[in-house]
């Protein structure tokens, strides 16, 4: 499969998953053949790998919480591949699709997932919550909404500078009820920051229903309120996608400030692996598998466009051995080393000594704490058994 480079405007041979995506010309929407390919190897690898890492989350081999974007894979994988390699996007847990994209590797996405000492944070953070400026994402943070004006701040900077670059947030239909939405988008708007927000409405805020939280019909309607342009667009259509995320990066390229970008989609998980979905109606996650799966619609439309399933069946073969790869490597990969807790915290190397804090109180250590570690005890007289 021919896959992309980033070379100004253009496409070229990519070399390296690590290679995130150029975008077509500014006033061209239309993706070649080549590219509507390279869609569906995002797409299967986002999925192919989250169902990897639920294997490795019921062997108790990811620490922490596995959240999955089953049938939002279109959404995050078709935004981000509007993007050049300089613009910078913020994800939320669901979008691993778009750091892929933007050349998330997924050994390292395992590593992270499975706290090693040698994953992107060292094992210090969890899941997708690391971030890469080279490669062009932030990493999230978990209050709903906050990231809005972090990347409003982070856009204004290109503005101020005069570069042409542009920034991409990921908000969910919650976040969009939140103070630091409104915050940031206003101020956005107003600054006319060439920022993309991308409102992902996935018919639950966690377990609370989108009717029981907002009453607008359309979430870009919220646009009109600060002044900027609005665009409803099919979240399961990654082409639809493409095309709505393309014409807002558009439009903040060429000076014309802020977009909102309403994604309609449906969350097939819970909020993350250890919810079990009782608050959603019986057979609506089934009715939406069935009919409404963004990796099926894309499938049936490249066989209505010639391409073979042979074809596909290569890049899933190749998906496979990746993923497989990256597993071994991870599995492989030692746990972070006690003292890593302290690298790059307030100096980089450490400049204080373990257990600094205990200079001038041996005896209260030799009272009641072990002398390298955490735990309390009654400690024997010096020369006892």
């Amino acid at each position: 499969m021919a896959r992309s480079t980033t070379q100004g405007g253009g496409r070229g041979t990519r070399t390296s998953a690590a290679a995130p995506p150029a975008v077509a010309a500014a006033t061209d929407v239309a993706l070649s053949r080549a590219q509507r390919l390279e869609l569906y190897y995002w797409m299967r690898l986002t999925r192919s790998l989250e169902e990897r890492l639920v294997n490795l989350y019921r062997q108790t081999k990811v620490v922490g919480g596995l959240f999955r974007s089953l049938g939002q894979e279109a959404d995050a994988v078709g935004s981000a591949y509007a993007l050049r390699q300089g613009d910078i996007l913020s994800p939320l847990i669901r979008n691993l699709g778009s750091m892929l994209v933007k050349g998330a590797t997924p050994v390292e996405i395992l590593k992270q997932y499975m706290a090693k000492g040698d994953s992107p944070t060292r094992g210090r953070e969890l899941n997708i919550h690391f971030g890469d400026t080279e490669r062009g994402f932030i990493g999230q943070i978990s209050p709903l909404g906050d990231m809005v004006p972090v990347m409003a701040g982070v856009t204004l900077s290109f503005r101020m500078r005069g570069e042409d670059r542009v920034g991409l947030v990921y908000v969910g239909d919650g976040a969009t009820s939140t103070g630091a939405f409104h915050e940031g988008i206003n101020f956005a708007a107003v600054q006319r920051c060439p920022l993309v927000v991308i409102i992902e409405n996935n018919g639950y805020a966690y377990s609370t229903p989108t009717v029981k939280q907002s009453l607008v019909k359309q979430f870009a309607d919220k646009a009109i309120g600060y002044g900027i342009p609005g665009e409803t667009a099919d979240g399961n259509d990654v082409i639809a996608t493409y095309e709505a995320t393309k014409r807002a990066v558009d439009r903040a390229r060429r000076g014309e400030g802020t977009s909102i970008v309403e994604l309609m989609t449906f969350r097939r998980k819970g909020h993350a692996e250890h919810d079990n979905q009782s608050y959603v109606p019986p057979g609506q996650i089934e009715r939406w598998a069935a009919e409404n799966d963004p990796l099926d619609r894309y499938v049936a439309r490249l066989g209505q466009e010639g391409v073979a399933a042979e074809e596909l069946a290569a890049i899933d073969a190749r998906i496979q051995r990746e993923i497989d790869e990256a597993t071994d490597i991870a599995e492989q990969s030692g746990v972070p080393e006690p003292l890593d807790a302290l690298v790059g915290v307030y100096a980089d190397p450490p400049s204080e000594e373990p257990l600094w804090f205990r200079e001038g109180k041996r005896a209260v250590v030799e009272k009641s704490e072990r002398p390298s570690s955490w735990g309390t005890f009654d400690a024997p007289a010096k020369g006892a058994d």
